[in-house]
C-alpha cells in the first residue's frame, strides 16, 4: 500500500479527456485531477471537461498502477 500521495502535472485537451478518464477508471484507487482550489474525481469526464483544460493539471492519488503512471508521463508538463 502506498502512504504518500503521488503527484503529477500534466495538460490535457479536450480530445483526450475520454481516453484519460477510461485510463483513471482502471485504478483500484481514488484519482483527483486539480488545479488552485478545484478538485474533480479524475473519473468523471464531465468533471474534468468542466476545469480550464488551458491550465497545467494536477493528477494525484495514493496507489501502485505502473501503467496509469506510464500513460501519465505522456502528459507530462
Amino acid at each position: 500500500m502506498v502512504t504518500e500521495r503521488i503527484q503529477h502535472v500534466i495538460k490535457l485537451s479536450p480530445s483526450e479527456v475520454k481516453d484519460f478518464v477510461r485510463a483513471a477508471e482502471k485504478c483500484d484507487f481514488d484519482v483527483d485531477i486539480s488545479y488552485g482550489h478545484v478538485v474533480v474525481d479524475a473519473k468523471s469526464i464531465l468533471g474534468i471537461l468542466g476545469l480550464d483544460l488551458t491550465r497545467k493539471l494536477t493528477v494525484s492519488f495514493f496507489g501502485k498502477n505502473e501503467a496509469f503512471e506510464s500513460y501519465l508521463a505522456s502528459f507530462a508538463v
